[in-house]
């Protein structure tokens, strides 16, 4: 299992020290969640706050752009540094152009479904893109509580995945992820769990991913 810190919950003053402090705690990837205050009702950061912290890890950037329309600021990220980026199927741009512009980078692409949205949505995309990323939470804000059915989403996805030979794709889950819940996670077949306060509210960050993986093997 890989454990992405979201640093939605870290402290916005002190950005790049969080960044270096989950570098030492272990973290495989940093998950930066981007929102525009339409798509989701909150505001985070733009391209800019990335491209400032990126000095700060070698550690992928995965860059969650829960946004209207992603296709106009996908140049930005990419040039700001981004490894991975994912937006949502639920979108205003067009999906397959978006995708498109992602790769033309060199950079990983993926989608994203909201709770509501049926795993299918992103279907006719996944021979085109890297990772499919299913929130387990409403997306906009973090330290809200796990929906475990959204298992059955990642269920689904796997045996799709498995089904087309798809080789290398991550499947990735978002929202509520801690001790209580995250076997059932790799269980389901996530390879990457992203982990907000489970992880920057522990006391020692690196005992708390030590932990956390250890609880998928």
């Amino acid at each position: 299992m890989y454990i992405a810190p979201s640093l939605l919950s870290c402290d916005f003053s002190r950005f790049g020290e969080e960044i270096e402090r989950m570098d030492k705690a272990g973290a495989d990837y940093m998950h930066l969640d981007v929102m525009d205050g339409h798509f989701v009702p909150n505001l985070t950061f733009g391209a800019p706050i990335l491209k400032w912290v990126r000095s700060y890890t070698d550690k992928p950037f995965d860059v969650h752009l829960m946004i209207s329309e992603p296709l106009k600021y996908i140049d930005d990220f990419a040039d700001a540094g981004a490894d991975i980026i994912t937006f949502h199927v639920e979108c205003d741009s067009d999906i397959a152009e978006t995708i498109g512009k992602i790769k033309s980078h060199g950079i990983k692409a993926g989608l994203v479904v909201k709770p509501k949205t049926d795993i299918s949505a992103v279907y006719p995309y996944l021979e085109s893109i890297d990772m499919v990323l299913v929130m387990s939470v409403e997306p906009g804000f973090g330290g809200q509580s796990f929906m475990a059915d959204m298992l059955q989403k990642v269920k689904e996805l796997k045996e799709e995945v498995t089904a087309r030979k798809l080789k290398d794709f991550l499947i990735e889950i978002d929202g509520g992820i801690g001790e209580q819940n995250i076997k059932m996670c790799a269980e389901a077949g996530v390879d990457i769990c992203v982990a907000g306060t489970s992880v920057f509210k522990a006391e020692d960050a690196g005992e708390a991913i030590k932990t956390l993986k250890a609880l998928c093997e």
